[in-house]
């Protein structure tokens, strides 16, 4: 007797309906809708930009040529750093590899260990973020730019390059706010006994183009909701979480200890081993103001990480607040200059840079 489940000659009936005028109907609904919401979020500000991912950091990278001039750090290099005024300063392009919230000692290590590179390389160096840990978000984040580098399937690189024809088109696509990750974020969770909230990252207040150069927006430049939005955002940031209950406080100090005393070292031998085939390394202390600035200062004083890392390393620095010419930037949200201001800011920086480059 055959098996009942062995029957395949079963046929799912089709309804009879008008399939071609309910897919055009689902076809113009659906354009409608994006029309529409493409038109709201533009009158809320918003405007087609790239997403500052993995994979548009990843195509920068990818352009690093052995003499290039590079520029790593955190998003005070990212925004402070207008790469055409660069350009027409030191006569050459830099490509950009900062990243917004992230240690850039892994790029540092990457290029370091790039023997084909000899060129420059100017890093922002923010002593918090610097010396983070390997398992902190901060370091974490270039380890994944990294990841993503070198291992980029064909799938993802199309997938990226779609993506970036839409985004350079479509306002809505916007990473930072209109996500349905980045929407929920917006829903009042509070700290339970076993579970603690981190604190939210900052709103979308910053355009990016292909190049990776990145300015802030004008809403953020003036007094208003988003600029207290990031501002008063940064403090939670800067601030380092208590340590995590189930180890004991002691061993979890010794441990973060441990892991800060050797990134000095391991800065030290990046640096000197990009100068041993010729390149340069030069370190940025780039403006921050406020609030902010009292936090940084009292955790990461500038005669202690800071100066030791320029001591071990034999690298130049250039501290904003030694100049007159760059110390009186102020950032409207204590953290970035302003569009216009960075553009000066830059044109200030090229003679120290020159400067710091010519050192033997």
């Amino acid at each position: 007797m055959p098996s009942s489940t062995s029957n395949f000659d079963f046929v799912r009936p089709v309804p009879d309906l008008p399939w071609r005028g309910i897919l055009l109907a689902v076809t113009l609904l659906t354009a409608v809708a994006a029309v529409a919401w493409e038109i709201r979020v533009r009158a809320w500000g918003y405007v087609a930009t790239y997403t500052d991912d993995s994979d548009l950091w990843a195509d920068r990278r990818g352009t690093v040529k052995p003499d290039s001039i590079v520029i790593i750090g955190d998003s005070r290099a990212l925004f402070d750093s207008d790469l055409n005024t660069l350009e027409q300063g030191l006569g050459q392009r830099p490509v950009q590899l900062a990243l917004v919230g992230s240690c850039a000692y892994p790029i540092l290590e990457n290029l370091a260990n790039d023997e084909s590179f000899h060129g420059t390389v100017i890093s922002s160096l923010l002593p918090m973020i610097w010396l983070a840990p390997p398992p902190a978000p901060p370091y974490q984040k270039s380890v994944r730019a990294l990841h993503r580098y070198r291992s980029r399937t064909l799938a993802q690189r199309s997938s990226h390059y779609i993506g970036l024809w839409l985004e350079g088109h479509i306002a809505f696509l916007n990473d930072d706010d209109l996500t349905l990750e980045a929407l929920l974020d917006h829903l009042p969770v509070h700290n339970r006994a076993d579970a603690q909230i981190p604190p939210p990252g900052p709103p979308y207040f910053a355009n990016m183009d292909l190049d990776r150069r990145n300015w802030m927006i004008d809403q953020a430049v003036h007094p208003g909701k988003l600029q207290d939005r990031v501002k008063f955002g940064w403090p939670p940031l800067f601030t380092p979480p208590p340590p995590p209950s189930y180890v004991p406080k002691e061993a979890f100090l010794a441990g973060v200890g441990k892991a800060i005393e050797a990134r000095f070292g391991d800065t030290a031998a990046a640096v000197k081993k990009i100068r041993a085939r010729g390149g340069k390394v030069v370190f940025v202390r780039y403006p921050f103001n406020g609030p902010l600035k009292e936090l940084e200062d009292k955790a990461t004083p500038r005669a202690g990480p800071w100066s030791r890392i320029l001591k071990e390393s034999g690298a130049p620095g250039i501290y904003f607040e030694d100049y007159p010419e760059l110390a009186g930037f102020i950032c409207p949200e204590w953290s970035h200059l302003s569009a216009p201001d960075s553009v000066e800011f830059t044109k200030r920086l090229v003679p120290h840079l020159k400067q710091a480059l010519a050192t033997p």
